[in-house]
């Protein structure tokens, strides 16, 4: 009955995806690198102190914006994703959540589960999830909100896993995060990923929101190990306008362009997917084609998708999408 009643879900997203598409094929294509696939809306209790310098409405927070249900998040997520012409995106949280939306839309999603505290990661049970192909990320990485450090001997197996495998590791990094007891700023210096870089020359990782607000530090990082890139996600709609220019700005004069990718960090709000791309779409010192490389480029090549990845628009069929997506390159 259950399995019955989640095919009759996935054939309703469908039905509503394919008669009420917004999507503009003039639109070029998106790839958005952080995702999350909440089933339910947070509810911050009263008086929980502010993690940041605010959010983008007060309406958000509360769980009254555009989700008033937590059956709609997926529903309208994939209809922001139509909207703006988001062909890919990478979505991490619980398996069963993650498995969820991949089921619905298996051509649009990447899938990661996050990893909150490494000491309870069953690695042979995590290997079977890639080697399945059911896992396409590792992580989001989220143990600093565990108070660890990125460079903690209990990440070890964790990085060489990803190594071994040739998956793309998104971690959490930074200064800025959600409610937590145990989280410390002084473990989001991108510097403390320096020995992990080095004890695995190989792994192909991306740090959440570009390290804010350490930006000399993510600049010494990813001038010295090139396969270190960033996603701006969180920051190109948690924290003033301004600010988030300056440091995509320094970014930009660094002559990093190249490794800046795309992410919304939607969790429960759907509505900040636009946010996260007109940020992008507004900062006049970006060139067309530094904005293309961050909405897509610098991911295709960062993941090492296929050529026939790289569509102009998506293309629809009675199965929800035919996006005509390729596989990874797997090492020789």
């Amino acid at each position: 009955m259950k399995k019955l009643i989640s095919i009759f879900i996935i054939i309703g997203i469908t039905v509503i995806l394919l008669l009420s598409q917004t999507y503009s094929a003039e639109l070029p294509p998106i790839i958005d690198m952080h995702m999350h696939a909440f089933s339910k809306m947070p509810r911050t209790p009263d008086g929980t102190p502010r993690t940041a310098p605010r959010y983008p409405d007060k309406s958000i927070m509360r769980g009254t914006a555009l989700v008033t249900r937590d059956e709609d998040m997926l529903r309208l997520t994939l209809e922001a994703m139509n909207k703006y012409n988001i062909v890919l995106g990478v979505v991490t949280w619980d398996l069963k959540e993650v498995y969820k939306w991949k089921d619905a839309a298996p051509q649009r999603f990447l899938a990661g589960q996050i990893i909150r505290d490494p000491t309870t990661v069953d690695i042979t049970a995590l290997r079977k999830e890639f080697t399945e192909g059911k896992l396409d990320i590792m992580g989001e990485i989220a143990t600093q909100y565990r108070g660890y450090s990125p460079n903690d001997p209990a990440l070890e197996p964790i990085y060489s896993l990803a190594e071994e495998l040739d998956v793309s590791l998104l971690i959490h990094c930074e200064g800025i995060g959600g409610p937590s007891a145990k989280f410390r700023l002084s473990n989001g210096n991108p510097l403390l990923l320096e020995e992990v870089l080095k004890r695995y020359p190989n792994l192909r990782i991306y740090v959440e929101n570009a390290g804010w607000p350490f930006l000399a530090e993510i600049i010494a990082l990813m001038y010295r190990y090139p396969q270190v890139y960033v996603d701006l996600s969180t920051i190109t709609w948690i924290i003033p306008r301004p600010t988030f220019r300056s440091y995509l700005k320094g970014l930009i004069d660094a002559d990093l362009g190249k490794r800046l990718m795309f992410g919304s960090d939607q969790m429960a709000w759907p509505e900040t997917i636009g946010m996260a791309i007109e940020a992008i779409e507004s900062a006049g010192f970006l060139t067309a084609e530094q904005k293309r490389d961050i909405f897509y480029n610098n991911a295709v090549r960062f993941l090492e998708l296929e050529e026939d990845r790289k569509n102009t628009r998506m293309q629809y069929d009675k199965e929800l999408i035919d996006a005509g997506f390729g596989t990874r390159r797997k090492k020789q």
